[in-house]
């Protein structure tokens, strides 16, 4: 309720300095004007604040939960551990040998708190926003499962084994080699990391603009709409409530579907064809 007060009190007040009127988002808002460093590497706005706030607190929960590790373990620990089970058996185990899994616990675990962690700013009082709304972190995060598919085919089958078996689908003729090589190297090394981007970066600013637009019909409705019209303020903060709670399922679901998926490509680069 308080990420609703503070989000409806920050349209209202965006609304009357603009000179009343309900306001729509727009993409402008994902582009922020920074307000350190502007036009150099160092450039930071408040998508970029955002991230670093999401970040820092990530890790601040990560070492508290770990920090004192007990064999009779306590709440926090408790917590904590129960997480990175379900990452464990739930995604890790669910496409890779039981060594695999552990061996790459680590990172997938790192994309699931980590992608989390930055998509539920968009719910959170004067974050409102998440940074996974823009295209630089989907796409880092997409790069870096490519590299850790790669390198876990190559490390497995060698670079020319991993290469032949992507390209070249055992039991085809021959023949259509020449059709199924670029439509394998496309879907395989170009199409993957181009969907995980696109799947995560769409989703969030789908949840953004729907969460804002609610938000400012809600201010609108009850700050300047007159007589009987103010009584569809209710319908639409009960709308912006259920939009709320439906995008925290929302940010935990594609953390879990990203960081599912990046076990899957490295299961099948090990495994080979």
């Amino acid at each position: 309720m308080s990420t609703i007060a503070a989000l409806i009190a920050a349209s209202a007040a965006s609304d009357d300095s603009e000179g009343g009127g309900m306001h729509l988002p727009t993409l402008d808002e994902l582009f922020p004007s920074p307000f350190v460093g502007d036009g150099t590497l160092w450039e930071l706005n408040r998508i970029g604040l955002v991230r670093i706030v999401a970040t820092l607190a990530l890790v601040l929960l990560v070492w508290l939960g770990a920090r004192r590790t007990k064999l009779v373990p306590g709440r926090g620990q408790s917590t904590f551990e129960l997480m990175m089970g379900f990452v464990h058996k739930q995604i890790c185990e669910a496409a890779l040998s039981p060594a695999a899994a552990r061996q790459y616990l680590p990172y997938i675990a790192t994309l699931f708190f980590g992608i989390f962690a930055l998509n539920i700013t968009g719910v959170i009082p004067f974050l409102d926003v998440s940074s996974n709304s823009v295209v630089a972190v989907p796409l880092m995060l997409a790069l870096c499962t490519w590299i850790a598919f790669v390198v876990a085919g190559i490390k497995a089958h060698g670079f020319g084994h991993f290469v032949a078996d992507n390209l070249f689908p055992k039991g085809a003729p021959k023949v259509m080699y020449v059709i199924l090589a670029p439509i394998e190297f496309l879907s395989t090394f170009i199409l993957r990391p181009v969907t995980l981007t696109v799947r995560l970066m769409a989703n969030m600013i789908a949840g953004h603009f729907l969460l804002a637009a609610f938000f400012a019909m809600t201010s609108y409705l009850f700050v300047e709409a007159s007589g009987a019209l103010k009584g569809l303020g209710v319908v639409s903060f009960a709308a912006a409530f259920a939009f709320t709670l439906f995008e925290i399922f929302v940010a935990a679901l594609q953390a879990y579907i990203f960081s599912l998926l990046s076990t899957v490509y490295i299961g099948l680069a090990r495994e080979g064809h």
